[in-house]
Formats: C-alpha cells, sequence, structure tokens
C-alpha cells in the first residue's frame, strides 16, 4: 500500500520549465479563464480569443533568434542529479559565516540553487567572458565547431560543402556566447526577488545582442539603465580612437517593485565640501538651492513678490514661477531656512542641510575618478596577493561598492555566478564594514586552470578558483583587522568575513536505477544497493545534498541534537529532522514524532528490511501533524 510506505527524497534539482509553466498558466487564467481548462491551456479557445488574424508566424516575429536557442531550452529543463560538496579545510569560519563560495560550471550550480534560493537573490553581478575571440571552456553540451555550425545554420551540406559563396564564419562566435549566457541568465531570474536587479558587465563586441537577450529573459519593460564605466585612464595607444568604457547593463525582474528600492549615493568627499555654515546656523552645515521652477503645472500661489532683509525685492525670472507656494515660502523664512546672501540683498535661495541630506542621484555616466579604473583593480589583487598581474583586468571593488549602494539594503544576498578573482565578495564585505551592514554574498567560479607560463601558476594557483579564494581570505583578514583598531564605530571586528566552501560533484546518494533484468538475479540487484551512497561518501557531503535539496539555503544553521541515544540533525528549530543513523529505533521515531518537525528524512538502510517498522513511522508521523491540515512529511533516502 502506497499510503503506508515513505516518500522516496527526490534528488533532482527543481524542474524549472514545470515551475514557469505553471506560472504562465496561472497568469493566462487570470485574465482569460476560459483558455485554461483542467489545468491546461486550450489553444483552439486562446486562439479564437485573440482573432485568428491576429496570429502572427513565428518567421515574421519580431526579436532576438539564433541557432541553438531551442537547445538552450532543453538544456535548461535537463534537472541536475548533483551536489554541492562542503570542503571545511578550504573555508573561513565555516560553522559560522553566511557567505558561501562554490566551485564548479554555474550552470549546474544555477540548477541546484533552485529550490533553495528561489525568488531570496536581491541582487545579482557578473562580469561573464566578453567573447573576444577565444574559445569558452564552459561545458555545455553544445558548443559547436565552425563546420558544424555551418551544417546546423544550412550553410554546407552533409559532406561539408558550401551551399553558397556568401558563407558566415563570424555567426558561430555569436552564437556560441548566445547559447552559454542564456540558460544561465533565465535561471538567474528566477533566483531574484521580486524587487531584485541584475547588473552585467560587458563590452562592444556582445553589448548588442546582449541587450536583446536580457530583453527576451527579463522583458524590454524591466530595462533600467546602460551604465558606461570609464575603465581606463588613458587612450588605447594601439588605436586612433579607442574604446574608452565598459557598458553595466541593469535589469530589474520586476521595475515597479524594483524601482522602489533604489538607494541614493552617498556624499563624495567633494560634495560633502559644498557644505558650510557661514551664518552660525544651528542645524549645522548646509549648501544652498534654487526655489525657482517650471510654469507648467504652476499655480497662483507660485507666482507673488519677495522682499529681502534689506528690503530688495524680486519676482521669479522670466517664464519661471517660485518652486513653494508663499505661505511655505514664509515659513521657512521664519525658520532661518532661506538664504538672502551675507548682505541680506540677493536672490532667495533654499537651505539644504548636510544632517538631512539622503545622497544624491546616480546617473549612468561613471568617471573612473569616482569609482575606479582597470588598473586600480589589478592593483588591489597585486596588493592584496603579493604577486604580479596573476588576473586579467579584475573589477575595482569600487565600482561594485557603487552598485551594491544603489541596489542592496544591509541585510540583502548578493550573487555572483562568474566570480572570478572575487571583487564582489570583497566589495560585500569591504562595505559591510563601512556601514555595518550585513549583506551576504554567494560567489560561483568554475575551476578554470591556469596556463602553467602564466604569473597565476607561478605564484602557487592552479585554478581560477584558488585565486578568488584566496583573494577572499585576505581580503577578509584585512578588513578584520583595520576594524579591531576602531571603537564603536560598527567596523569590521563584527563584519562576517567568513565563507564555506563548497564544490560542484556527483550525487553522494545512488538512485534506484537498476532492475532486475539488468542483474544476473535479485540477489544480486539488492546487493547492488545495499549501500545507497557513491564510493566513500562523508556523512557531511550527504547533509548538506539533503539539505539544499529539501529547500533549505546551505548557510542554514544545523543543530545536532541526541534523541533517543542517536544523533539526529536540527534545521530551523527542528522544522527539519535530518537522521543518518544506520539502525533505527521504535523510541527514536517516537521522539522525532513528539518534537514535532514539519519533515523528516531517515535512511532507508536504517530500517534493516524492517518493513513494519518503516510502515508505522509513516503512521507515527501521520498521527503527530503539526495541525488537522499538515502531516509530518516522511522521506527515505
Amino acid at each position: 500500500n502506497a499510503d503506508e510506505l515513505p516518500e522516496a527524497m527526490d534528488l533532482s534539482s527543481a524542474d524549472v520549465a514545470a515551475k514557469k509553466r505553471d506560472e504562465l498558466i496561472r497568469a493566462l487564467q487570470s485574465v482569460l479563464p476560459g483558455a485554461v481548462a483542467e489545468g491546461r491551456i486550450d489553444f483552439e479557445h486562446l486562439k479564437r480569443e485573440l482573432g485568428e488574424d491576429v496570429i502572427v508566424p513565428a518567421s515574421e516575429r519580431f526579436g532576438l533568434n539564433w541557432p541553438g536557442r531551442a537547445d538552450c531550452m532543453n538544456l535548461i529543463q535537463r534537472r541536475s542529479t548533483g551536489t554541492l560538496k562542503p570542503c571545511p579545510e578550504e573555508s573561513v569560519d565555516f560553522d559560522t559565516t553566511e557567505n558561501l563560495f562554490i566551485e564548479g560550471d554555474n550552470l549546474e550550480v544555477l540548477k541546484l540553487m533552485q529550490t533553495a534560493y528561489h525568488n531570496r537573490v536581491k541582487m545579482i553581478y557578473i562580469d561573464p567572458p566578453y567573447n573576444t575571440g577565444n574559445e569558452f571552456i564552459y561545458p555545455d553540451k553544445f558548443s559547436e565547431t565552425l563546420q558544424t555550425y555551418l551544417r546546423y545554420t544550412g550553410q554546407v551540406d552533409d559532406d561539408g560543402l558550401a551551399l553558397s559563396t556568401d558563407v558566415d564564419r563570424t555567426g558561430r562566435i555569436h552564437t556560441n556566447w548566445l547559447n552559454m549566457m542564456y540558460p544561465r541568465l533565465y535561471l538567474a531570474r528566477t533566483l531574484l526577488k521580486d524587487d531584485g536587479v541584475i547588473f552585467i558587465s560587458i563590452d562592444d563586441n556582445e553589448a548588442a545582442h546582449l541587450r536583446e537577450l536580457c530583453d527576451l529573459v527579463f522583458g524590454g519593460e524591466n530595462f533600467v539603465a546602460n551604465i558606461m564605466w570609464q575603465k581606463r585612464t588613458s587612450p588605447d595607444g594601439r588605436l586612433n580612437l579607442g574604446p574608452a568604457h565598459d557598458h553595466i547593463f541593469m535589469y530589474a525582474k520586476n521595475i515597479e517593485a524594483a524601482k522602489e528600492t533604489f538607494n541614493k549615493l552617498p556624499l563624495s568627499d567633494d560634495r560633502r565640501a559644498d557644505y558650510r555654515n557661514q551664518d552660525n546656523d544651528p542645524n549645522g552645515p548646509w549648501a544652498s538651492a534654487d526655489i525657482t521652477g517650471q510654469t507648467g503645472h504652476a499655480t497662483t500661489s507660485q507666482f507673488y513678490e519677495i522682499t529681502t532683509p534689506s528690503g530688495k525685492t524680486y519676482s521669479p525670472p522670466e517664464g519661471r514661477c517660485w518652486a513653494l507656494a508663499e505661505r511655505t515660502f514664509k515659513g521657512l523664512v521664519d525658520d532661518g531656512k532661506i538664504w538672502f546672501g551675507n548682505n541680506g540683498d540677493s536672490r532667495p535661495r533654499l537651505k539644504n542641510y548636510l544632517s538631512e541630506s539622503t545622497g544624491v542621484n546616480a546617473w549612468t555616466w561613471w568617471p573612473n575618478t569616482e569609482v575606479g579604473h582597470n588598473q586600480e583593480g589589478t592593483k588591489e589583487v597585486k596588493e592584496l596577493l603579493g604577486a604580479g598581474d596573476i588576473f586579467d583586468n579584475p573589477k575595482p571593488t569600487r565600482l561594485l561598492k557603487r552598485i551594491l549602494h544603489i541596489a542592496t539594503q544591509e541585510d540583502d544576498l548578493i550573487l555572483d555566478f562568474f566570480s572570478g578573482s572575487g571583487t564582489t565578495a570583497h566589495a560585500v564585505m569591504a562595505l559591510n564594514a563601512e556601514d555595518g551592514g550585513n549583506r551576504r554574498f554567494i560567489a560561483v567560479q568554475l575551476p578554470e586552470p591556469c596556463e602553467e607560463k602564466s604569473e597565476a601558476f607561478k605564484a602557487g594557483y592552479a585554478t581560477i578558483a584558488d585565486i578568488g579564494k584566496e583573494r577572499m581570505r585576505r581580503a577578509g583578514a584585512k578588513i578584520k583587522a583595520e576594524g579591531e583598531g576602531e571603537l564603536d564605530l560598527g567596523g569590521g571586528k563584527d563584519v562576517d568575513v567568513g565563507f564555506k566552501v563548497f564544490k560542484l560533484d556527483r550525487s553522494t546518494i545512488l538512485p534506484w536505477n537498476v532492475t532486475v533484468d539488468d542483474a544476473d538475479d535479485e540477489g544480486e540487484f539488492l546487493d547492488q544497493h545495499a549501500l545507497h551512497f557513491v564510493g566513500q561518501a562523508r556523512e557531511c557531503d550527504v547533509l548538506y545534498e539533503l539539505l539544499l535539496k529539501s529547500g533549505f539555503p546551505l548557510e542554514t544553521p544545523i543543530e545536532v541534537v541526541t534523541m533517543a541515544g542517536k544523533e539526529v540533525y536540527s534545521i530551523e528549530d527542528g522544522a527539519l529532522l535530518i537522521c543518518l543513523e544506520k539502525e533505527i529505533t521504535t523510541e527514536l521515531i517516537d521522539t522525532m514524532a513528539a518534537s514535532d518537525p514539519l519533515e523528516v528524512i531517515c535512511l532507508d538502510e536504517g530500517f534493516q528490511n524492517n518493513d513494519q517498522l518503516k510502515t508505522n513511522t509513516v503512521q507515527a508521523f501521520k498521527c503527530r501533524a503539526r495541525s488537522k491540515e499538515t502531516q509530518i512529511v516522511f522521506k527515505t533516502v
């Protein structure tokens, strides 16, 4: 009886396609209820609602298309059965930190994050490959050769002979890049909160294609800005007209929700110098501002004559009005908040006090004097790691701190899945040290090998991921040391400068994929599954795989408790109990049920083929429900 058996643990990543399909069906049902019947779309009814004459053939639709786009969707829908194995020995403050560094292909990592991090990330920043001509090292299934591309796009026949004299050889470069980026951006969007935003650095090689791709994934209506970052300090000597900028595209998941959360930039030192206190105002330093406005929506109360303390009179300039109604203006004069100049006869201006300033609005031109440049980023890495040029063109931390200023609050989660040298992680820790925030980061980096002739390899770094981890260790140590010299300033000594390291690997749990027909006899079949774990799986590997695939973030605190003489892992104050004991007893089951969890996961082998105990366990958890509506979910692996 299936009702008497525990639920088998699903070891695959979340079905992103199914989630998206359900979301689309619900949206369609809300506007066209008749187009959805029994949870499925009635396409004939939908066509009738739209009218056949407005159905545009797919070949004539406006939008970005490229060879391999369908394969991208197949790749997105292919669920991952991998896992993220903890590496405490490479971590900093593993038991207490809420920051993560994940080593592995970011496509598989994004899939594995779907259950636990869906709709949790406030901001994503990525600095992907700029597609300057090199092949990608990301192990996607369809990184085709030039000849494959030409055949795939119908430019050559099966024998490789050109079908025309005008053969496109450059399209493959863009195709490969789009095939690499599309699945990753698609999956990244699902991780963003409704008010979340993404920033993507790119140069002119793929800027146009990236803009169209982001319109496809996020919706053109959710475009926020194309920020121009001045990445150089001097022109490229090899060119008469060298590029001085990179683009940083900013998109929101939902522009209406996101724009309410954007922050102003803090005042720069130069801007602060504009605030003075010429009249010893008790409210402190101030800067004056014009009080005239445009007349488009002005009322009669905004047209009046002002008499200064010296007796001089002013009317609004031609074609303008006062920005303040007369009653409001007089109240500000009485409060000493209007400035008439040192002699009391100047055109009136409003005092804006430094103490009341909420910062300044950002715009889309970011000069390197404000946010740094490539050379500054290189210098930062060199000074931290004490080596030569071990990473090409790392972004400066000042650039990432400005992005964080604009898009995050003090407790937000930030994701960078092309983390490179670790600039984003460094910037998060540094900004937290400055403003006392508790932002958390997830950095993901492929362990791309460093070339043997490179400065990085000579300095002892085998992979790009190794560079990022070491930078984060040293940056964190420096921030902490600097903070220890400060007293009650909310500085580095209270900042989380640690990070848990996880590495992408195959699942630690052996799937039930062998049939009796595959084995010589039933006994051999059972022998193959006597142990449910792959190789020498550590208990912590199994624990974190179950944690992640149960929908709990990897930084979730885990408490080890003793129940009926056995060790049980308690997650979220006992909401989830994971028992990896090889021998399960009735007393243990009763004790776990009495603690009133939402979900319990046990090893199947812990029941030692005692089907009666397993059945009794299912019934025990059914009887000890948190409420009449909710039963305790019991799963085995």
